[in-house]
């Protein structure tokens, strides 16, 4: 794990999974930033797999092991949403 320290945005079943709306998680990856959530919050695992990451705002694809967060970096943690 970093020292870095990352802004992490929860919303929906996300936020219920880990009765918050927002975290401020150690970590350098986003793939750092899953494992916290989920070592911390054992209901997010079942969240988690259905989940979009938005680093910046902006959708991140493929391995989260290779998305690398600067300190300061904010994640978004969005399940899937119903309706249109």
């Amino acid at each position: 794990m970093s020292d870095a320290v990352i802004p992490v945005h929860l919303f929906a079943a996300a936020r219920a999974a880990v009765g918050a709306d927002q975290l401020d998680v150690p970590a350098s990856t986003l793939s750092e930033v899953i494992t916290f959530l989920t070592d911390e919050y054992p209901r997010f695992a079942s969240v988690a797999p259905q989940c979009s990451y938005l680093v910046d705002s902006l959708a991140t694809h493929g391995d989260p092991a290779s998305v690398v967060l600067a300190p300061g970096t904010r994640v978004d943690v969005l399940p899937p949403f119903a309706g249109g």
